[in-house]
């Protein structure tokens, strides 16, 4: 946005919120004021996290102020609101987004000059949030920022981890994991609130007993206790006018200590149990590869479930004195499988501390709940041991039996004397170890189960869920994901939204579609000449930026060409590097120059479990320690890894790409909002007809994306068919017999021979189960489609404008928007 039309969004938040620092003088006294009074500090002392800490606490003010203004619109409106469950929110840094959200951006950063700071450094001194893993968790975050920004009435929760997702070194060419610890500081978006902690129960047993009207009445006894203590952080909308607040639960013991052990000298006895309770909200998604590991992220998915409908029901009961309109009040939304332990526990509640009637609580749960699937992945589909089920929560064990039992009852009045269809929608998996399918619990309990792409809600339908699409076909609907214009347009490429906003207004910050309006300019010399300037000055910051933290020199003026998100075997790394080979081997050994230089950026993390897929990350950095070398191929091409891929790091890779990759085997990707970010910023897309990509084609056009590679229907086809062959493809192609040939060769492992023999077996004698080479001669021949296209700025600079004008539809405004017409039933309340 121009300085001028910040100015007018200053003076129009003024107009409505006379707690603003609307003058420089007013805020450097704010800042000033929390150095000496809350940090204890001289300005001029200040380290960096101290600088970035006094200015948040000048923020903050206006922040709560606005997030008590609006809890008591809410209050006097009594709507029905919308609770927003998830395991991830990566939210990334928050001081510039609430500085641009509350229009006082510029005004901050003359505060700061005049105080000799600049803001860039005081930006930097945050830490970001680790509350999450990757595209979950920053959808989440968007949607947050989209609720607040829309005035919808809605409460993020969330757990408070204390180390998230860790920190990525490469060494060697190797991942190496470092702790994360984002709270060592404390955060100033912290407003910890101890007085409404939760009791959360876990473990002990059931007492089988009869009520005073002889109906079996059991007993949930001899618990151990832990505690979830909330802690707010205020949600900021565009505008400054709504302050939602998404609620995060931090665990801690029910007691101090054991004062009886204390007194006898064992401290560290004495301390054990609060130790042990803690640790369940210290890391993000503890390793389930060992039998505590799974106790630990049970407990934790509880954690958040039990905090947070203790939290809504508490919410709920201020103002109402029965359960009648509970479900009329209140939408429960559950991001994924993780917190599918809601609808147990909304029927324990309901059961058997209020009394309820089984019947009407099991209505009540269902029309409350509505649930999200974002993968078909099954090592995501999560099950549960009935034995562990059993240890750590018993009574809920007993509620999905009865669940089950009135369900399958269902199932076979519809379809009687189908076994084998009560098998498959059970919700227990019967086998040598019995197992609680938590997606199964999640689509029986809600009323509304929905895709995040039209391919992938089919795709629930017809293989995920095939039996209740049948059994409830009204049930399943499809929202396509959306991200915030905000963080991913006018925070991360000031210089792009400015060149929008000039030409077309700054209406499309709130309304996406708007950017049609550049329709026109895609073909304006002048307009594509300012477009290319634009990206220019993106790349020539990113080629600092990789000079810096991979020590390569690139060039701005060649193709950036980008893969960044989690490093996974299903979104095919491998096969982007099976290219990036045979265009080194054209070069070397055929003397075949590409058209344009191409840099190929690559960014992500691998679990630390995940073995092959930290091996693709020591694949890339090797690929690219032969490639950056090698003097045959100088100015032609280049190979980086970026280490430490975070969203502050995407806030500066997505401006500066000329093109991304998302080429996942279709039919494996549920969405990708990858593609939405780098479209958005006029990057031109790389993708298979997998996820968002075939509805992105479907907006910007197909001239405009390159799409590659086999169908969903194709993939299917020849797996049934069993008409997939690896080695066909390496027999009757020289170029790919080449390129597989190397991974044996040690041409990139010359200091360690056989390190890449496994991908060379892997994809020719076990399968190939995401079909590299089914779709690599596609992939080739695409990459060449691009270059070409690259080479005229003034065919590329249209295409990469059209991208931006046609991707309104990818604003989570929209997506929250069908959310709350068709699912939740919620309203702005402004």
């Amino acid at each position: 946005m121009s300085s001028r039309r910040l100015e007018q969004h200053t003076r129009l938040v003024a107009g409505e919120h006379s707690d603003v620092a609307l003058t420089v003088p007013a805020f450097q006294e704010a800042i000033r004021y929390h150095a000496r009074y809350s940090l204890g500090k001289r300005w001029g002392s200040c380290s960096g996290h101290e600088l970035f800490t006094a200015v948040a606490f000048a923020v903050r003010h206006a922040l709560i102020d606005r997030m008590l203004d609006t809890e008591d619109r809410y209050q006097q409106a009594d709507p029905k609101r919308v609770h927003y469950l998830s395991m991830e929110y990566l939210l990334g840094r928050s001081l510039k987004n609430n500085l641009s959200n509350l229009g006082i951006l510029d005004l901050c950063r003359d505060a700061l000059h005049e105080m000799g700071v600049d803001l860039e450094e005081v930006l930097e001194g945050e830490c970001e949030a680790a509350l999450g893993n990757g595209g979950l968790g920053r959808l989440a975050a968007c949607f947050l920022d989209s609720l607040a920004t829309m005035s919808m009435p809605g409460y993020g929760y969330g757990i408070n981890y204390e180390y998230g997702l860790f920190k990525q070194d490469i060494d060697n060419g190797y991942q190496k994991e470092k702790p994360d610890n984002w709270l060592t500081h404390g955060s100033p978006w912290q407003i910890e609130r101890p007085d409404e902690a939760c009791i959360v129960p876990l473990y002990g047993r059931i007492e089988h007993g009869i009520d005073r009207t002889g109906q079996y009445n059991p007993m949930w006894m001899d618990w151990k206790i832990i505690i979830g203590v909330p802690h707010d952080m205020p949600i900021v909308g565009f505008g400054g006018q709504t302050v939602n607040v998404l609620r995060l639960y931090s665990a801690r013991s029910s007691e101090e200590f054991d004062m009886q052990i204390f007194n006898e000298g064992d401290y560290l006895k004495a301390v054990e149990q609060q130790i042990a309770s803690e640790t369940i909200s210290k890391v993000l998604y503890p390793s389930d590869l060992v039998e505590a590991g799974r106790e630990l992220r049970l407990i934790q998915e509880y954690l958040l479930v039990a905090c947070t409908l203790r939290d809504i029901v508490r919410r709920y009961e201020k103002s109402h004195a029965t359960f009648d309109q509970f479900a009329s009040k209140v939408a429960i939304h559950l991001n994924d499988t993780h917190p599918a332990l809601t609808v147990a526990e909304l029927m324990r509640i309901l059961v058997d501390e209020h009394a309820q009637p089984w019947e009407k609580a099991w209505a009540t749960t269902q029309a409350t709940l509505s649930y999200t699937n974002h993968t078909l992945m099954p090592e995501a589909l999560e099950k549960w041991s009935a034995s562990l089920f059993e240890y750590v929560l018993p009574r809920h064990l007993q509620i999905i039996y009865e669940i089950n039992h009135r369900f399958l009852a269902q199932v076979a009045s519809v379809w009687p004397g189908e076994h084998e269809r009560l098998r498959r929608m059970s919700l227990i998996e019967e086998g040598e170890q019995k197992a609680v399918r938590m997606v199964n619990l999640a689509l029986v309990g809600s009323h509304s189960t929905n895709g995040v792409s039209a391919l992938h809600t089919q795709m629930v339908k017809t293989s995920l869920a095939l039996d209740f699409y049948q059994l409830w076909p009204d049930k399943f609907n499809t929202k396509t994901n959306g991200v915030t214009p905000r963080r991913w347009l006018l925070q991360a490429n000031p210089l792009l939204a400015d060149l929008i906003t000039n030409t077309i207004g700054n209406g499309w910050i709130t309304d996406l579609g708007k950017l049609r309006a550049l329709e026109p300019y895609a073909q304006d010399p002048d307009f594509q000449q300012a477009f290319m300037k634009v990206k220019r000055s993106s790349k020539a910051l990113l080629t600092r930026i990789i000079h810096d933290r991979c020590r390569v020199a690139v060039s701005p003026d060649a193709l950036f060409d980008v893969h960044v998100k989690r490093i996974h075997e299903y979104k095919r790394q491998l096969l982007n590097v099976m290219q990036i080979i045979h265009e080194y081997q054209c070069i070397t050994q055929d003397g075949k120059a590409p058209p344009v230089p191409r840099v190929y950026i690559f960014a992500g993390k691998a679990a630390p479990g995940y073995w092959a897929a930290k091996q693709l990350i020591k694949l890339i950095t090797s690929v690219g320690g032969v490639i950056n070398t090698d003097p045959r191929v100088q100015g032609l091409i280049k190979v980086v890894f970026i280490p430490d891929y975070r969203v502050s790091m995407a806030e500066q890779i997505v401006p500066a790409a000329d093109v991304s990759e998302h080429i996942s085997m279709a039919g494996t990707e549920a969405s990708g909002t990858g593609s939405m970010k780098f479209a958005m910023n006029g990057a031109l897309t790389i993708g298979t007809h997998d996820g968002a990509n075939i509805e992105i084609m479907e907006e910007v056009g197909r001239e405009n994306v390159f799409l590659f590679g086999l169908q969903v229907e194709e993939i299917r086809q020849m797996r049934e068919r069993g008409s997939y062959h690896p080695r066909t493809y390496y027999h009757c192609n020289p170029d790919i017999r080449r390129l597989m040939d190397t991974f044996v060769s040690g041409l990139f492992c010359p200091d360690e021979p056989g390190r890449f023999r496994w991908i060379y077996e892997a994809v020719l004698d076990r399968g190939d189960p995401y079909f590299h080479l089914a779709d690599l001669e596609s992939y080739i021949e695409t990459q060449e489609r691009v270059a070409q296209a690259f080479k005229d700025p003034a065919v590329w600079a249209c295409k990469a404008i059209l991208n931006i004008a046609r991707i309104g539809k990818f604003s989570s405004d929209r997506a929250i928007a069908e959310y709350a017409r068709e699912i939740w039933n919620i309203k702005p309340i402004l």
